[in-house]
């Protein structure tokens, strides 16, 4: 007999057929209610166990955490909470699991911290909570690369390993095949890279939009979906030192369009979670709401997790310019209260409250900033007429901030060699790039968002790490 997944036998209206599933045991009651999950849906199937028809040692193998097999009639729930259940005929033990190894795990059926959680990233797909987390993440994979394949863009795989530092920040995870203990020298003394495996200093990639622009100067429409890498040590709720960035790049852009393109993106992304994650949006929702009361006042959510879905997707982002954001923060009251951690002065970059008092407080929808100061924004943004500031733009949401970061690329050749000599960014290293600007240069224009920020933002999740798989973060690789 063929497998049916448990998402499927629980919306089934054809009660009286026989069935076989296949999933891990939640729980084992009264030795005649088996939950059986196999991962297709947060719900699990009930299966009803006549114990008199079955041998007892068999029935003490049913423990959390094994794996069975299940064949008997769906037939209809005599209790509440599903249509069906399942009467079983047959049941076989695929994997056992011993109940005092099991006691030492996440898989035991009772609350564990986060924090245990990521210690055991090998088992916390096995909880509620982790398995609605990953599967809103493949949803909201996907849903990028509808949305982008539905609007005629082509998928472009930029490098992982590369030779320049796209956001000039300088941190880098260098990739190398020469012995560190004893590494070839050149006469100054100096590593000699020139007998590494790439002939020169390489690195994992901070990001791809370098070479998705020179994509996008012949393809017209591009998108990256990659991994990207920061040797930043920062042991905080929103970083990690491996995650995923999407990154389109559109030619004949300018920066209004590439507001305007973000703010369509960001929407469908929610509409879609919206309509295609209902169950465990819901489970995330009522979890949240269940954390939210054993907080202060003051640290609860204003808004519920499908409130903020919905506020996405039914407001306007507030467009304002850099300029105009810092003197609504300086007429704020907890500016006025001295209240902020980090001052507000023109030609600072915005801290994350500053971000959430525009978003929750101040406009109470989500924000896009443009004009920031050149002095704290990347070398390939396009300069404004006014000298000081630059087309760049971010989107900011509740809850996050900064989810968005982008701006119209600078395409005129004389400028942007002046910026990289600005920044100390040898043309040696970024000729290529210099060059794409001699040859039928244009406006275009791209945005970068992070991947793991999006899926805390849908899911509800505070901390990156709970996320992704198996994070990276300083002194922690495991798994």
């Amino acid at each position: 007999m063929k497998r049916t997944e448990i998402v499927a036998a629980l919306q089934s209206e054809k009660t009286g057929q026989d069935i076989l599933v296949k999933g891990w045991v939640k729980a084992f009651r009264s030795n005649r209610f088996i939950q059986l999950s196999d991962g297709s849906t947060i719900h699990t199937i009930q299966a009803v166990v006549d114990f008199e028809k079955f041998d007892e040692a068999l029935l003490k193998r049913v423990t959390t955490g094994a794996a069975l097999a299940i064949t008997g009639k769906l037939v209809e729930s005599q209790g509440a909470g599903q249509k069906v259940e399942i009467a079983v005929e047959k049941l076989e033990i695929l994997g056992d699991a011993d109940p005092e190894e099991v006691s030492k795990t996440v898989m035991q059926p009772k609350k564990h911290s986060l924090e245990f959680l990521r210690e055991q990233a090998h088992l916390r797909f096995r909880t509620n909570l982790f398995g609605a987390v990953f599967r809103i993440r493949h949803a909201v994979a996907y849903a990028i690369h509808k949305y982008f394949n539905d609007r005629g863009y082509y998928y472009i795989h930029t490098p992982i390993i590369t030779g320049s530092d796209a956001e000039g920040a300088g941190e880098m995870f260098r990739v190398s095949v020469l012995d560190p203990k004893n590494p070839p020298l050149t006469e100054e003394g100096k590593i000699n890279y020139a007998e590494d495996f790439f002939g020169k200093e390489t690195n994992l990639t901070v990001s791809g939009q370098l070479e998705a622009e020179l994509a996008a100067l012949a393809l017209s429409k591009v998108y990256t979906f990659g991994p990207t890498f920061r040797a930043e040590n920062s042991n905080t709720a929103r970083h990690l030192a491996e995650f995923w960035m999407i990154e389109p790049e559109v030619a004949f852009n300018d920066i209004y369009d590439n507001m305007d393109l973000a703010e369509d993106f960001l929407r469908y992304i929610c509409k879609y979670v919206l309509e295609h994650n209902a169950d465990d949006l819901k489970f995330l929702n009522d979890r949240e709401v269940q954390e939210d009361q054993t907080k202060p006042q003051a640290e609860r959510n204003e808004m519920s997790l499908i409130d903020r879905l919905n506020f996405v997707i039914s407001n306007d982002f507030q467009r304002l310019t850099y300029t105009e954001a810092i003197e609504v923060l300086k007429n704020s009251t907890p500016y006025k209260k001295k209240k902020f951690k980090y001052p507000v002065e023109w030609g600072t970059d915005l801290q994350s409250e500053h971000e959430r008092y525009l978003v929750e407080k101040e406009f109470k929808k989500p924000v896009i900033i443009t004009g920031y100061p050149a002095s704290f924004k990347a070398f390939y943004m396009r300069q404004n007429d006014d000298g000081k500031t630059v087309a760049a733009m971010d989107i900011l949401f509740p809850g996050i901030g900064e989810i968005i970061g982008g701006s119209q690329r600078e395409e005129r050749y004389d400028i942007l060699l002046e910026k990289c000599k600005a920044f100390h960014i040898p043309e040696s290293e970024i000729w290529w790039y210099l060059e794409t600007r001699k040859f039928g240069t244009v406006p275009h224009a791209g945005f970068g968002l992070g991947f793991e920020r999006m899926v805390m933002f849908v899911t509800g999740m505070t901390n990156i790490r709970d996320v992704i798989p198996f994070p990276r973060t300083p002194k922690k690789a495991e798994f």
